[in-house]
This record gives structure tokens, C-alpha cells and sequence, in this order.
């Protein structure tokens, strides 16, 4: 990127407690032009303006869209990316459901799959589309741990986690001798209103934390990020317990 020039980075599912954090930390570094998408305008409009107040020289706007869209999301990352070249693309959006309704109730169950799984790769695949061919750029994702193996708690969302997780690898593959840069985001537990009905909440990592790692990651280029990084070491062990072993746990 020449000097001077302002990195331009694009947020899809801004108004998630991580990807405003992760925002804040880049209005606080360095100028830059920042696209937040969200599927309410007016809530994406108050991060924006807080990010605003923030940082007054950087650029920030603000696009509403339908998240289950394929022709829109394809749209609007060829707008963007018409504009000039993306150099961060953060892919933030998810939600986290209620595993016993999700069994009852497949219409729940089907969003639940939709939300965390379906969409982030619609928008990955449109915006490397375009990111490809200028050969550089970073597209990161925001997977989680609970994509690491199915267990009884969540297992609906661990396996729309775990399809991001396969999916973000095998793009990984695909662009490795390119000059684009994927990254896979796996959190752990954290303190956001997401998680505001659970319990445990002094246990888990502030999300200030883990949005000063996911910035920093990206910024190395990492291919994946476990945040906080403990929870790499715990998914190793978890995913390598014998059945029976694991099949006596409570988790």
C-alpha cells in the first residue's frame, strides 16, 4: 500500500460487540476508509458514529443488507470493490442459538445454519471475487472453537462453525500461491451481549481482548487465530479424546 494512503476495510456485521471493537482499535491506529455493513441501518449508523467521534479524518460509511441475499451480497461486493482496492475484508456476523430449540423447531434450526454458516461464505466468495485479481488483501472470518468438534451443548452452531472452518481452509488452498491473505478466526467464550443469558460470564475473555488479537493477527497475516490463544491447546485436547473418554463429559 503506498504511503499515506488510507487502508479501506470493510466490516460485515458491524454491529456485533467484536467487529465494533476491532473497528475502534482501527480508527485509533491509523486513518482509514471503513465500510460498515449491517442488516439494520440505524444501529450500524450509531457504531459509525461513535467510530466517527473516534477518529474524525477517517472515512466511515454505512450499508444496509440482506444477509441471505446471493445476488445482493454479489452486488454490493463489486460496488465496493469497483471503488478501489480492499485491504482488510472482516466477515463478523453470526448468532448464537438455543441448541434444545433448534432440535424442536427446524425453522430455527434451518436459520441457525443459514446465519452462521450459509451467509459468511456467500460474502467470502463474493469478495474474493474481486480481492483475487489485485493479488493482495486480507479476508478474514469469524469462526469459533465450538467448530472444532460436535459436542452435545451446541452442536447446531458447531457445525455451522465447523462448515466455516472447512470452508476457510479450503480457500486457504486454493489462494495459497497467491498474494491474498485468508484468515480464520476461532474465539473462545466472550463477554458480548450474545452471550449476555449465559452463565459463566466472569469466566469468559473480555472482548476488548479478543479484538486487540484479532487485530493483531490479521495484521501478521495469521493463517488462523484461537483468541484468547489458550484455547488453542484446549480444542487440541478436546478434539483428539478418545469417544468413549469424551462421551462421558458434560459439555
Amino acid at each position: 500500500m503506498p504511503p499515506n494512503k488510507p487502508q479501506r476495510i470493510v466490516i460485515i456485521g458491524a454491529t456485533s460487540a467484536i467487529a465494533e471493537h476491532c473497528a475502534r482499535l482501527w480508527v485509533s491506529d491509523t486513518t482509514v476508509h471503513l465500510t460498515l455493513v449491517g442488516r439494520s441501518v440505524q444501529r450500524t449508523q450509531q457504531v459509525a458514529d461513535d467510530l466517527q467521534v473516534r477518529s474524525p479524518q477517517s472515512r466511515i460509511s454505512v450499508r444496509e443488507a440482506d444477509f441471505m441475499d446471493a445476488d445482493g451480497i454479489a452486488a454490493m461486493a463489486a460496488e465496493l470493490a469497483a471503488q478501489g482496492q480492499l485491504d482488510v475484508v472482516l466477515i463478523a456476523h453470526g448468532s448464537l442459538p438455543d441448541q434444545a430449540q433448534c432440535q424442536t423447531n427446524l425453522a430455527q434450526c434451518r436459520e441457525a445454519l443459514e446465519v452462521n454458516a450459509i451467509s459468511p461464505v456467500l460474502f467470502a466468495e463474493a469478495f474474493v471475487e474481486h480481492m483475487q485479481r489485485s493479488e493482495r488483501g486480507t479476508l478474514a472470518i469469524i469462526g469459533s472453537v465450538a467448530g472444532d468438534r460436535g459436542r452435545k451443548s451446541n452442536y447446531v452452531y458447531g457445525a455451522a462453525k465447523g462448515l466455516v472452518t472447512r470452508y476457510a481452509q479450503g480457500l486457504q488452498h486454493r489462494l495459497a500461491s497467491s498474494g491474498l491473505t485468508v484468515v480464520l478466526i476461532k474465539p473462545g467464550p466472550t463477554a458480548t451481549p450474545m452471550t449476555a443469558h449465559l452463565p459463566g460470564q466472569g469466566k469468559m475473555a473480555p472482548v476488548e481482548q479478543v479484538a486487540r488479537e484479532i487485530v493483531a493477527g490479521i495484521a501478521r497475516g495469521a493463517q488462523t487465530i484461537y483468541t484468547p490463544g489458550k484455547w488453542a491447546v484446549i480444542m487440541q485436547v478436546i478434539r483428539h479424546l478418545p469417544r468413549f473418554v469424551f462421551n462421558k463429559m458434560d459439555i
